[in-house]
């Protein structure tokens, strides 16, 4: 499980920094492009990034279909549960459960669809404008992202069913920032004022 986590966190974040990379590259050449230097912006002219604006569009819904997944597993989706925490321990249990089991029910039908979908996509020749990709590899995130997030829904299920506890995510909390953290405003000392 650890390497599935670890390589789901690295799509997501690859996909994120990667696609931002790419925009803010391609907003400076646009720009950087209409300077009047004459060598360099030749130069500038010359490079071809019209392709960047679809490539970009795909890495973020790649990276949503993986990033929902992600959300599913730490617990950092949204979710209307006011009158579900106000039942019974037994129904709040039940109900908890239902919810999880038909998320996983709704990803894995998008999942067969999107299959179905990709499979007939890549008994075709049609490709994408821009990169000339073929159409399959720009819908096979579809499968992919809810298979896996059916999966994460079943795990959240199985844990719940176990323990009772879902995930939380919390806010407050940074990965990779310790929690002792020095006071920066320290109270002041009581007592007299030494010079």
């Amino acid at each position: 499980m650890k390497l599935l986590d670890r390589l789901e966190e690295t799509l997501i974040a690859f996909l994120m920094g990667g696609a931002t990379l790419l925009i803010f590259v391609a907003v400076l050449h646009r720009y950087a492009a209409s300077a009047p230097i004459p060598v360099v912006q030749d130069w500038l002219l010359a490079v071809n990034l019209s392709w960047s604006q679809e490539l970009c569009i795909y890495m973020f819904v790649w990276m949503a279909k993986f990033g929902a997944a992600y959300g599913v597993r730490t617990g950092i989706h949204v979710g209307v549960d006011v009158v579900v925490n106000r039942l019974p321990e037994r129904w709040h249990r039940t109900y908890v459960l239902i919810g999880l089991l038909c998320g996983a029910l709704f990803t894995a039908t998008i999942g067969t669809y999107g299959a179905i979908f990709t499979w007939g996509m890549a008994h075709t020749d049609q490709v994408s404008p821009d990169l000339e990709l073929p159409k399959w590899i720009v819908y096979l995130c579809i499968p992919l992202g809810s298979y896996l997030m059916c999966f994460r829904f079943l795990q959240v299920s199985w844990a719940f069913f176990r323990t009772g506890a879902l995930p939380k995510h919390d806010e407050s909390q940074v990965e990779g920032v310790e929690e002792n953290v020095p006071d920066l405003h320290p109270a002041p000392v009581s007592g007299g004022i030494s010079r």
